[in-house]
């Protein structure tokens, strides 16, 4: 176990290199830079550019180098703890992002919390009293989670929110605590808003949460050596819990390191709507205006929980099934 950890640690610095070379060419593949793209907005709104000062912007940036110059400075910029500057907000990038990847990580982890606090149960009722009533009700719940947009769930919630909560419309806070220092009231007024995105980001993944662990159970539960056990006296909560369970629950420890990614990043258009400060909306528009080093900055983070995530889920896996080998060789 501690060679394969080891050797798994070693193998994820070379990996977020190559990553920081993909996502630094892609960022680049668009024609022109952040410099090209406003003077476009500005002359499409009639103003005159001064080709001098546009000059000297691309030489203090590092705009007019080779692309390779440019990575090689934005990587070692990385190591030494500098991310960049944003060209768009005039601020370096760690000062753009201020307290946005916190909350993005906040609201990711609850979301997480809340679609595995409530697929589990669902799950495994239905797949033990299958064809019930409940199993038919709780699936048609599930379709309706699935099939109804986030948008449209985050305007309806938004509404009873205010209505019967009194919780200020949009925002992860009350306007009062927007750039301020961390508080005990800024903590408490974030948790009084978190519930809306929690529950509108986590519907859907609730939903086929339920659907593929129901399926996975389903599958284990026909299987011979649940036969045997149940055959040999063994109580249903206990075997249930002992073998059928862990084996479906395989492919959801191992979706670990697509998730904290898939959060951050698909939840963009549910930040627009309720007005999150989080990534997601902030990462879309460094792309659409080419501001290169806050994306760059926002795609790495993303990338560094995707490989955090993917070591963390083989640790979980080989901890849960046994018949996952960590180490090579023939059993004897």
């Amino acid at each position: 176990m501690f060679y394969f950890l080891v050797r798994r640690l070693a193998v994820m610095v070379p990996t977020l290199f190559v990553i920081s070379a993909l996502i630094f060419i892609i960022i680049q593949l668009p024609p022109g830079d952040y410099l090209s793209t406003l003077v476009s907005e500005l002359e499409a709104q009639g103003e005159n550019v001064d080709q001098e000062k546009l000059d000297f912007l691309r030489q203090q940036y590092g705009l007019d180098r080779p692309v390779l110059d440019q990575y090689a400075l934005w990587l070692k910029g990385m190591l030494q703890g500098d991310f960049g500057y944003s060209f768009e907000h005039n601020q370096p990038v760690v000062q753009v992002v201020g307290d946005q990847v916190l909350l993005s990580v906040i609201i990711a982890f609850a979301t997480i919390l809340f679609t595995w606090v409530v697929a589990f149960p669902i799950g495994v009722y239905s797949a033990t009293h299958q064809y019930s009533a409940a199993d038919h009700t709780l699936t048609f719940i599930g379709f309706l989670g699935l099939a109804t947009p986030n948008f449209l769930l985050a305007l309806i919630l938004m509404y009873l929110a205010n209505v019967y909560f009194g919780t200020s419309i949009g925002g992860l806070m009350d306007p009062k605590y927007l750039d301020q220092p961390w508080t005990w009231g800024k903590l408490v007024s974030i948790l009084e808003h978190l519930w809306v995105p929690v529950i509108v980001i986590g519907t859907s993944g609730t939903a086929t949460l339920i659907r593929r662990l129901r399926a996975n159970l389903l599958d284990e539960l026909q299987k011979p050596y649940v036969v045997t056990a149940r055959a040999k006296g063994l109580s249903e909560t206990r075997l249930l819990l002992k073998y059928p369970m862990r084996v479906a629950l395989n492919p959801f420890i191992a979706d670990i390191g697509n998730l904290l990614p898939a959060l951050l990043s698909s939840a963009a258009i549910v930040s627009v709507v309720l007005s999150l400060p989080t990534t997601g909306p902030l990462l879309l528009k460094a792309l659409q205006s080419q501001d290169m080093y806050l994306a760059g900055f926002l795609l790495m983070v993303l990338s560094l929980l995707t490989v955090i995530g993917m070591f963390l889920s083989d640790i979980a896996l080989a901890a849960l099934d046994p018949r996952i080998r960590l180490t090579g060789g023939r059993l004897r």
